[in-house]
């Protein structure tokens, strides 16, 4: 996994890190250790094991749902935006193919967007600037005013 934090990569917005993962099972729980580990100097008052969670969902669905013909990685990228924390999940996968579901009970899967949907003040998703899909989720009152 390569690992960089950022300034100021995004309209303005101030960068508090990113990383790069390699689309494979082992980069959920890495994704959850560097973010908990990078996340902890900012002191947010929200709480990390929602954000922890959310990332594993996130990351989980580009892993499985990213394509490309060529090698290819997740990005993982987390900003404050005034009292806000946002994080984005970055993947060459379809924009379009990013739906909401609501899965039946029996389902083993599918409940990712729908657990960060219940948890986020927010969520969005649409074309990457890096090309492919970007999956973003907000937590409002993350740092005080």
């Amino acid at each position: 996994m390569a690992f960089v934090i950022d300034r100021d990569p995004c309209e303005g917005s101030p960068s508090l890190g990113s990383m790069t993962l390699h689309p494979a099972p082992e980069s959920v729980p890495q994704a959850r250790r560097w973010f908990r580990k990078l996340i902890v100097p900012y002191h947010p008052r929200c709480s990390v094991d929602d954000c922890t969670l959310m990332i594993s969902e996130l990351v989980t669905n580009a892993i499985l749902h990213g394509r490309s013909d060529e090698e290819w990685v997740v990005r993982v990228e987390w900003f404050r935006e005034g009292t806000s924390l946002r994080v984005e999940v970055h993947n060459p996968g379809f924009p379009a193919s990013v739906r909401l579901r609501r899965p039946d009970a029996d389902e083993a899967h599918g409940r990712g967007l729908l657990l960060v949907d219940s948890i986020a003040t927010s969520w969005h998703s649409g074309p990457s600037r890096f090309g492919g899909t970007v999956v973003s989720f907000e937590l409002a009152d993350a740092w005080p005013s």
